[in-house]
């Protein structure tokens, strides 16, 4: 087959993503109704549909009896392919690329990429590349993600690897869940993610009363400030006053002095 003739500026991603998935398009199918679909994607929609017998398209809701032969679109899968090739060269590389500050892909071989997100199962952080299987595996998607994070260890329990997702209030620690059932049996834990709400609204109020302090000491200093400068302008109003101009008074001559 003679390869597709496609320019970067023809391209769009929204032309070739999937509506069910909203990713781009993954071994497409083309429906009778002329919209495109990954097989997986369409597949899974239409095994739901299996007891009425009437398939339907996500998109436009055409209706199809019986359920239609899925067949690879070769020529979309080029394209979309092409459109992949284009966006990494289009990337610039010194942004994949680790600098100061960020976290280093654990899979990456010699230079190591960017790391986009971390996973708190694999004890390991994963640039765009090496994070797709946790986006797309069914189990790997069980996975928790998070931020890229260098300080993975302190978020997993030295005594038994796991997952620190609880908070113990009595001993103000975070602990992970097999040491809730043994050692905080009976304290007051929460969940990491509830404290961690609690503690970002305690800070909201926390700074909002800072604001409305700083704000009060603004507004005795200004009002200070208009009382001194009232007490100046009085000041200076009595001494033009009692500093007027002085009468020069003649004493009268008499014969003698003449």
């Amino acid at each position: 087959m003679a390869e597709v003739s496609v320019s970067v500026d023809q391209l769009s991603v929204d032309q070739f993503t999937c509506s069910v998935c909203l990713d781009l398009l993954k071994a497409p199918v083309t429906l009778s109704c002329g919209h495109s679909f990954c097989k997986v994607c369409i597949n899974d929609c239409w095994d739901q549909e299996d007891q009425k017998d009437v398939y339907s398209c996500p998109q436009c809701r055409d209706t199809f009896t019986p359920r239609p032969v899925l067949r690879r679109n070769n020529i979309l899968a080029e394209v979309v392919e092409k459109l992949k090739k284009t966006e990494v060269q289009a990337a610039s590389p010194d942004h994949c690329y680790t600098g100061p500050g960020d976290v280093e892909c654990d899979f990456c071989t010699g230079r190591k990429h960017k790391a986009v997100k971390s996973c708190l199962v694999c004890v390991a952080s994963f640039c765009e590349t090496h994070l797709k299987p946790h986006l797309e595996i069914p189990v790997l998607k069980k996975h928790k993600l998070v931020e890229a994070s260098g300080n993975l260890q302190e978020k997993i329990c030295s005594e038994r690897d796991e997952v620190l997702k609880i908070f113990c209030r009595s001993d103000q620690s975070f602990i992970c869940y097999l040491c809730m059932m043994d050692k905080h049996r009976g304290h007051d834990t929460v969940t990491a993610a509830a404290e961690r709400t609690k503690k970002q609204s305690e800070l909201k109020k926390e700074q909002l009363k800072s604001q409305q302090r700083l704000q009060e000491k603004q507004k005795k200093l200004q009002e200070l400030k208009q009382t001194v400068n009232t007490i100046k302008v009085s000041r200076n109003s009595s001494l033009q006053v009692h500093s007027g101009p002085v009468a020069l008074v003649r004493t009268p001559t008499t014969k003698e002095d003449d």
